[in-house]
């Protein structure tokens, strides 16, 4: 099944694959002037934000967990700093702690910087959080999760928080949809840019797209057909039409 997307106001958003995905940030960053770090921060800053309105007028009395792996897990980072200097109760819980790239490791102490804590994965309590950020593999093709990856997804999935995914529930081959039955179960998914081909709606719960800066010759230059959706939002609603 091949999806289209549009938002809830009919605008057409096209989907792409992670390749593509990748190919068209590349473009941005290399080609357009953009940093990798701004579309990071605008990523985290957006996804701080669907948070806070995913748990409602009452979310600083809320209790958060963000799980970031190495592949965005910048911008959940981020996420979890923007949540934390807002006053709201956050903790971190990072897959991989001794494998952070630099990004991460400045994300991460800034993060530090709040108070804020990081829980050890051993460490991760029984009980339910109001809310769990699943920032552990984003919209990616890789295989089967493993590791701690696989050990943070089951145990996300045991304790029943709602769960707000960060580009593409983790465990899912965000091209086309596949997994091998180990995959994060989201109650919303922000994803990031444009959406992916494989994000089946009863795959990713709510879907969100945001806006991370992606400049329109970008998109003209890999001959995407892309009007921006936003208005004056920065995450919109989106549902999938399935097409033959």
């Amino acid at each position: 099944m091949r999806l289209a997307f549009e938002t809830i106001h009919g605008i057409a958003v096209p989907a792409v694959t992670v390749t593509r995905m990748r190919e068209l940030c590349r473009v941005a960053t290399e080609e357009s002037g953009l940093h990798w770090l701004q579309l990071m921060e605008n990523a985290g800053r957006n996804l701080a934000s669907t948070a806070m309105r995913m748990l409602g007028s009452h979310w600083m009395e809320t209790r958060i967990l963000v799980l970031a792996g190495n592949h965005h897990g910048e911008s959940g980072i981020c996420a979890a700093r923007h949540l934390a200097n807002r006053g709201a109760s956050v903790s971190l819980c990072l897959a991989h702690p001794r494998r952070l790239s630099e990004t991460a490791s400045l994300q991460h102490k800034a993060f530090h910087a709040t108070g804020s804590l990081t829980v050890a994965a051993r460490q991760l309590p029984g009980d339910d959080f109001d809310l769990v950020i699943d920032a552990l593999q984003g919209a990616s093709e890789e295989p089967v999760p493993a590791g701690a990856i696989r050990d943070l997804i089951l145990w996300a999935n045991d304790i029943g928080s709602p769960v707000l995914s960060l580009d593409a529930p983790s465990g899912i081959n965000a091209s086309n949809g596949d997994h091998g039955g180990t995959y994060i179960r989201a109650t919303q998914t922000m994803t990031l840019g444009l959406p992916k081909t494989g994000l089946l709606p009863d795959l990713t719960g709510s879907l969100m797209l945001a806006d991370v800066g992606l400049p329109a010759k970008a998109f003209h230059q890999l001959g995407i057909s892309y009007t921006p959706p936003f208005g004056v939002d920065f995450v919109v609603a989106l549902r999938a039409l399935p097409t033959a």
